[in-house]
């Protein structure tokens, strides 16, 4: 042991306070939700009541990135968030003020993205797919991949529904799921700059599928993000039960691949 390490310190450093360190101040600078929910509430009340149109500047930042990224593999957490009770509202609901709810709805969850850093992926009719590149520092990606799931139950229960409410309409829940792994961007076509380009790879599926046994407002992780989370953040996850709806296996031990699901 080198002569200048230090001996018996009172302050002993704990691996909490190492990964902080490793975080740096991109940890500490977090969204303000409060002023994130005050600003929704404007937009949707402005989209319901004037036919507000919103200006979806995100989605070329994620064209930019993966036609700079096409045929890598890139590691990144995807994140998966469906609209629950779509099709009863299409029953109950005029066209126009379906679009208008669908349109809010997606176009929020893609600002919520874009606040922690990630990219929105695309629009699925009523599911909003996006992802956050991990290529420098897979701590930050993943807690910032997890604070933007909370934020988003946070942004529709106490920024959208309360507006809904206003008007009558039914209030909005969702299913959230997120993995992470290693993902192909391919381009379907030879037009560096026009060509349809998409992400490819088991991240992108299991995400998915996880979303798929998600219940309404709640957060189900892969145990590759699980891995990959603050200490801290951690213990805000249980380990799901097991049952017959999953039966997806790891892809290296073999053995079921376990989903957590946030609680705190």
């Amino acid at each position: 042991m080198s002569k200048d390490a230090p001996q018996d310190s009172p302050h002993p450093i704990k691996t909490g306070d190492i990964v902080d360190m490793m975080l740096g101040s991109t940890r500490s600078e977090r969204v303000d939700v409060e002023t994130l929910i005050k600003e929704v509430q404007k937009r949707v009340w402005s989209s319901l009541k004037k036919g507000y149109e919103y200006n979806d500047y995100f989605r070329d930042d994620s064209d930019k990135f993966l036609r700079e990224h096409v045929s890598s593999k890139v590691k990144m957490f995807v994140i998966y968030v469906d609209l629950v009770g779509s099709t009863q509202m299409t029953l109950e609901l005029p066209t126009e003020k379906l679009a208008i709810i669908i349109s809010s709805f997606s176009q929020e969850m893609g600002f919520v993205i874009r606040h922690y850093d990630g990219y929105v992926l695309k629009f699925v009719g009523d599911a909003v797919i996006g992802y956050f590149g991990a290529q420098e520092n897979l701590l930050v990606a993943a807690d910032n991949a997890v604070d933007c799931a909370k934020s988003m139950i946070s942004v529709i229960e106490r920024g959208i529904n309360p507006i809904l409410n206003e008007y009558d309409y039914p209030d909005l829940r969702v299913k959230i799921g997120m993995d992470f792994g290693e993902n192909t961007i391919v381009r379907y076509g030879s037009d560096e700059s026009k060509s349809h380009v998409d992400i490819l790879g088991p991240g992108m599926s299991i995400a998915a599928k996880i979303t798929g046994i998600a219940k309404p407002n709640q957060i189900l992780i892969g145990e590759d993000v699980y891995e990959k989370l603050h200490p801290a953040l951690k213990q805000s996850f249980k380990e799901i039960e097991r049952n017959d709806l999953w039966d997806y296996r790891d892809r290296e031990t073999g053995k079921i691949y376990r989903v957590y699901a946030y609680v705190s």
